[in-house]
């Protein structure tokens, strides 16, 4: 019997048009299933995670094929939220393992999409470039200027149990996270850690009062 040798995933050709169909479908899915106390993890969330992921894997000069995956990974990387809250990361792989093939991805493309998902995991355990890129977009708004708006929708979301009494808790919740957090690639390094350490001290400075 002759054995076929898979491709590696670098050599495969680049095709635009399932990446096209498959974020079609899976928005389509992710915006009829969220629920809607999800403030932050939101339908709004996943777009802004597509393209923090984009603009990383275009300056981490990523190949086309590598930059396509990243980008599919952004779109489930929460979709688990559609089923639960807990361990939404395994929940989303499944969600990929399912339906991704229907959109000719192969086995080997849907483990490396997999493990980006699982890499968001807290605490952030990326292993390569491309988990590197898409744990840095999920987390990109910790050094941006709408930082405390989209807090606040992190906020509102976790209050939905009343996790947090009184907003020092919050805030030293928040002091606890960004202290650990940190940013993999270069270009987050450079673009988002100085107004992350901004933030962190603004954060510090209210657990004073």
């Amino acid at each position: 019997m002759n054995h076929v040798k898979s491709r590696p995933i670098s050599d495969r050709k680049f095709t635009m048009d399932r990446y096209i169909k498959l974020k079609e479908h899976i928005l389509g899915y992710l915006k009829a299933r969220l629920p809607d106390n999800l403030y932050y993890h939101s339908y709004n969330h996943v777009i802004d995670v597509l393209g923090a992921a984009e603009f990383l894997a275009e300056k981490e000069g990523l190949s086309p094929i590598t930059k396509e995956l990243v980008k599919v990974a952004a779109l489930f990387h929460d979709s688990g939220f559609t089923i639960e809250a807990r361990e939404h990361e395994k929940l989303s792989c499944d969600i990929a393992r399912e339906l991704l093939p229907e959109f000719g991805y192969t086995l080997a493309e849907i483990e490396l999409i997999a493990a980006m998902i699982m890499a968001t995991k807290y605490p952030q355990s990326p292993t390569n470039l491309m988990e590197e890129i898409i744990c840095d977009a999920d987390l990109d708004y910790l050094g941006r200027e709408d930082f405390f708006e989209i807090g606040g929708l992190l906020l509102t979301e976790l209050n939905e149990s009343g996790r947090f009494k009184t907003e020092k808790d919050w805030n030293h919740f928040q002091e606890k996270f960004i202290s650990s957090h940190k940013y993999f690639t270069k270009t987050a390094q450079e673009l988002r850690e100085p107004k992350k350490l901004e933030h962190l001290k603004m954060i510090r400075e209210s657990l004073k009062d």
